[in-house]
């Protein structure tokens, strides 16, 4: 647990206003943006049973790309993918409406790695979360892909330069009407996460993503701090994003070797948050919705969070050796 005076300390080194990154005054020029480098778009939260604001979104994503001049390589979608009912499991219609035409091959022709959330889980009767661990399978050709409630993915396949840990966050006790991982997988993941993290690396980065934040300015979630906060230190983890506050943020602690990025504005209702309540002082939070988009280099990572509105909201960069630079 990070002691919270640490937490609330804002790094000197940035030179930047606290002020106006509090009161919310951004930069929102054009994104200068490296048509060589890969990119990757990211955002949870976004299976709305009322789809409007998810529209909106995709809708900004594509002429985002068209004006940069760019193609993400792939989609990396962080749970709470189908809020309410999906009647018909891997044959809903929602699938083709929510998930294939909103985000076209066309457009996003990559693979869309996706992880599951809270909402994936707690809809009865039970089997949403089967679904869509057993969509692909029989959709051959679609672009989903969930191999596993946990799993891992270099990226880009060819010459790799990021190592993805794909996780489950949904460590809540499950009852009988609310369901999580078992007792007996959350075991599993653990013991498969450290074997993960055990591995010799050759690629420059390590990037972990699930659902749930383990620092936010919604508060935090003492369980998953205490089962990866240590293994992120550790292992010098660059980056953890997550979804499930509905939100854009981005906080850094002094000393930590993770930026946390929480990218929750997919098209689900925003949810205002009092972060007055919070112990932790934010690099960056805004209550919009929007997506984040990753560009990746071997100098370095750079993170945007772009709003549904158009526009970047704010951005920052990453060296190999974890520097991190406010842009």
């Amino acid at each position: 647990m990070i002691p919270l005076h640490s937490r609330r300390q804002f790094l000197q080194t940035f030179g930047f206003s606290a002020a106006a990154l509090l009161a919310g005054r951004f930069d929102l020029r054009a994104a200068q943006v490296d048509a060589k480098a890969q990119h990757l778009f990211l955002f949870g939260d976004w299976g709305a049973v009322i789809p409007d604001p998810q529209h909106q979104v995709a809708r900004t994503m594509a002429s985002y790309m068209q004006g940069q001049g760019i193609r993400p390589a792939a989609l990396l979608m962080l749970g709470d993918n189908f809020y309410g009912q999906l009647d018909g499991g891997v044959n809903c219609p929602r699938w083709q409406s929510q998930f294939e035409e909103m985000y076209p091959a066309s457009q996003f022709s990559g693979p869309c790695y996706s992880l599951l959330g809270n909402h994936d889980y707690n809809v009865e009767p039970a089997g949403k979360a089967e679904a869509q661990l057993a969509y692909a399978a029989a959709h051959p050709g679609t672009r989903w892909t969930m191999p596993a409630k946990w799993y891992r993915f270099d990226f880009p396949q060819q010459q790799p330069l990021v190592t993805f840990l794909m996780l489950d966050s949904n460590y809540q006790k499950a009852t009988a009407d609310k369901l999580s991982l078992t007792e007996e997988e959350r075991a599993a993941q653990a013991q498969w996460l450290r074997a993960e993290l055990a591995k010799p690396r050759t690629t420059r980065y390590l990037v972990v993503c699930g659902h749930h934040p383990l620092y936010t300015n919604a508060g935090d979630s003492a369980k998953l701090i205490a089962e990866w906060d240590a293994l992120f230190r550790e292992h010098a983890a660059h980056l953890y994003f997550c979804g499930h506050i509905h939100d854009l943020e981005h906080l850094e602690f002094d000393g930590h070797p993770t930026s946390f990025v929480v990218t929750g504005g997919g098209g689900t209702t925003l949810r205002k948050q009092d972060t007055t309540t919070s112990s932790a002082l934010n690099r960056f939070n805004q209550n919009v919705h929007g997506f984040t988009h990753l560009e990746i280099t071997e100098q370095r990572l750079v993170i945007r969070h772009i709003g549904a509105e158009g526009g970047q909201l704010h951005a920052f960069a990453k060296s190999p050796q974890g520097a991190v630079e406010i842009l």
